[in-house]
């Protein structure tokens, strides 16, 4: 175990980082806590959150602090409000979405600690402002032992790509 000399930290100096319809704040990452874990604050907009995804090498608690989370963790979903703390273990597929009418927000433990390289890689991803490249996106979740179980669409708000209209029918001969 690598001994730290401890920390202080003001959020409000904290750089967020912004993916997917979320904004992060990595408030100890890896090297504050010699590796142990990582604490950040998740702001999710209305409607937004991961999908479905599993962690083969972190531990994860999620303990919200404002707004509704539903929380699916293995087969069963949780509606979550303030106040209320869900553990997912390594090996469990889970998700959240923010169910409330405005911003909701979680506080989160990772261990061992990393997982904020996941997030700033998806940031840098998501940052041309169209749907990330999968291969680059695969080849992320690799690095970090993360295995997506749904596909990944855009963020909240950013509206879905309209159907294309049928294509005409060759006139009768």
């Amino acid at each position: 175990m690598t001994h730290t000399p401890g920390k202080l930290v003001w959020r409000d100096e904290v750089p967020p980082v912004r993916w997917q319809g979320e904004e992060g704040r990595f408030l100890l990452r890896t090297e504050d806590t010699g590796g142990l874990y990582s604490f950040f604050e998740v702001t999710t907009s209305p409607g937004g959150g991961p999908p479905l995804h599993v962690h083969s090498a972190e531990d994860e608690a999620f303990y919200v602090v404002e707004g509704r989370y539903a929380i699916r963790l293995g087969d069963r979903e949780h509606e979550v409000s303030a106040g209320g703390l869900v553990y997912g273990p390594r090996g469990v597929p889970h998700k959240f979405r923010n169910i409330s009418a405005g911003p909701s927000k979680l506080l989160v433990v990772a261990t061992p600690g990393g997982v904020e390289g996941f997030f700033e890689g998806l940031s840098e991803l998501m940052s041309g402002g169209g749907p990330p490249d999968p291969a680059a996106m695969i080849d992320l979740a690799g690095r970090f032992d993360v295995e997506g179980l749904e596909p990944v669409g855009p963020p909240p708000g950013a509206g879905r790509p309209a159907a294309r209209p049928p294509a005409a029918r060759p006139a009768a001969s």
